[in-house]
């Protein structure tokens, strides 16, 4: 039986520019940082949510289809307030798409835009 979700993984081709990104924008920690003859891995986390991470990986050498497989299909934060977020976002140098805001279907907000690595990243504002 699943007792809680534990990690989301992304590929990345630069490690320092993607623990960069997720530290600066986002606020996250590196809890876990190493490397193995064929990859390195860094295991980050928010303090407000310990319980799960975003463990980014980067080959070291090429080993068939791991990396193949795609990074995510995307990678969704909740906001309280999803145009104060875009307009942070937006001053730190993220652009975002010029479709904007869409609904969600529970009648909330969201927002999709790219990572460093083209990983699909989502702002989620719940409806209230």
């Amino acid at each position: 039986m699943i007792s809680k979700m534990e990690h989301v993984a992304i590929i990345v081709t630069d490690m320092d520019r993607s623990i960069q990104f997720y530290s600066e924008i986002f606020g996250f920690k590196v809890r876990l940082r190493g490397s193995n003859p064929n990859r390195e891995m860094a295991f980050i986390y928010l303090e407000s949510q310990l319980d799960m991470e975003i463990e980014l990986i980067r080959d070291l050498k090429f080993l068939g289809e791991y990396s193949d497989k795609g990074i995510v299909n995307h990678l969704a934060f909740t906001v309280t307030n999803i145009d104060e977020t875009i307009q942070y976002l937006k001053k730190k140098g993220i652009e975002f798409p010029a479709d904007g805001v869409k609904p969600t279907l529970e009648g909330g907000r969201m927002i999709l835009f790219p990572g460093p690595d083209q990983e699909l990243l989502q702002l989620v504002e719940r409806a209230k």
